[in-house]
């Protein structure tokens, strides 16, 4: 974990420690985040849609439960979730899609469970070429926007600005009762 923020950090356990029940770590990438979750108690799973992150995940991390999923079905049964961390795996999401992304995650919690974006935070959505496929800066109205219009109310924000970096936004929002 040492490549992630410390502020990052902090924000994702205050996220995972209201989320008491199982939680999936959607787009885990090489599973750092899904590891970390559970090296703190949570239960959790994390799903990817490249095998070879969940190759690389099972590797670095064996303790770990990974699995391959395409988002936004996570493979799980309608309202089984407590949280469903999204941090930096919607990014690439074409800004037309992002909407029914929310509202498709939404399915998976249970009332009052937690999504948690990561995501680069910009003026505008914009694209912007980003390792090998196009990703997008959401202004945080836009992603709060979003995540209202699918029955979420929001629990925290937070945004940052390091040097040499790009801008950086978090979202914690909490499922509504339906």
């Amino acid at each position: 974990m040492g490549a992630t923020h410390s502020a990052d950090r902090e924000f994702v356990l205050r996220w995972a420690r209201r989320c008491v029940g199982p939680v999936i770590d959607a787009g885990c990438g090489p599973g750092h985040w899904t590891e970390f979750l559970r090296l703190e108690g949570i239960e959790v799973e994390g799903v990817d849609c490249v095998p070879e992150f969940i190759s690389e995940a099972e590797q670095r991390y064996p303790d770990t439960l990974y699995r391959l999923a395409v988002l936004p079905d996570l493979e799980v049964a309608s309202g089984a979730l407590r949280g469903v961390l999204a941090w930096y795996s919607l990014i690439h999401l074409p800004p037309e899609q992002m909407g029914a992304t929310i509202t498709s995650l939404a399915k998976f919690l249970q009332p009052g469970g937690e999504l948690a974006l990561g995501f680069f935070e910009g003026p505008e959505i914009e694209p912007f070429e980003h390792a090998v496929v196009t990703a997008y800066f959401w202004p945080i109205n836009e992603l709060v926007r979003h995540l209202e219009s699918a029955g979420f109310e929001i629990v925290e924000i937070d945004m940052r600005a390091d040097p040499h970096a790009r801008s950086h936004g978090a979202i914690s929002a909490r499922l509504s009762a339906r």
